[in-house]
């Protein structure tokens, strides 16, 4: 499929009432509000483009920039290509899941999620630690930096209370991905969950709530499958 194709395809099935959702939940324009079902079944028409995936994001829709997630090719996304994703993803589906994901499966998720929780714009910010909660779900525990992971979630507890909105939160998803998928960081999660408290996050009048770290981690915990990986963070 083209650009061409594929953009008629996803203005053809766009939403006025779905555009509405994703716009109340920090989407930006331009977009034609398609549903993620509708995306996928492209996606499994062209699997894996990178240059595809590429051509999409630069439109600037949210909804082709979503798509070029799922179907961008991780062993050939460059530092360079990722770098230039995270400055441009400005909708919160694509800096705290399209770039997050395709980066925590990338060979440089890790190393540009460290870059990026420095960045002092919010949406770069909130894709390190998305990015960072990506890389702890499908990454085995030999292969992650334990310790540095743990002074993270120490910087949590003395950050969190004072970081901009969208960082609040997926510092807390961080939390919660420690806790839930590296065993060894379980119980650094739960302590550093009491220390915090509750994590205000303003969710403009949706219905979205912000979990609670340590319940959401004992709920895992209860279903047996705390340290169970994913087969990738796209989903």
């Amino acid at each position: 499929m083209t650009v061409k194709e594929i953009m008629a395809e996803l203005e053809a099935k766009g939403n006025a009432g779905v555009k509405n959702i994703f716009l109340k939940h920090g989407i930006k324009e331009p977009l034609f509000g398609v549903k993620i079902e509708y995306l996928k079944v492209i996606q499994k028409k062209v699997k894996k483009d990178y240059q595809l995936a590429k051509d999409l994001y630069a439109t600037g829709n949210a909804d082709a920039m979503y798509l070029a997630g799922l179907i961008a090719d991780e062993d050939k996304m460059t530092k360079k290509d990722l770098s230039l994703w995270v400055k441009q993803a400005e909708s919160t589906n694509i800096s705290e899941y399209a770039v997050p994901w395709i980066a925590a499966e990338s060979h440089f998720g890790y190393e540009l999620a460290l870059e990026w929780i420095d960045s002092k714009t919010e949406h770069v910010a909130t894709a390190g630690w998305a990015t960072l909660s990506s890389v702890m779900s499908i990454k085995p525990d030999s292969e992650l930096d334990i310790p540095a992971l743990k002074k993270l979630i120490t910087r949590v507890e003395k950050e969190i209370h004072t970081v901009s909105n969208r960082v609040r939160s997926n510092m807390n998803g961080f939390v919660i991905a420690a806790g839930c998928f590296v065993p060894a960081l379980t119980d650094a999660a739960m302590n550093a969950s009491k220390k915090i408290g509750a994590v205000k996050v303003n969710t403009d009048g949706t219905a979205c709530k912000v979990p609670d770290a340590a319940i959401y981690i004992n709920k895992v915990k209860d279903k047996g499958t705390l340290g169970k990986k994913k087969k990738m963070a796209r989903c």
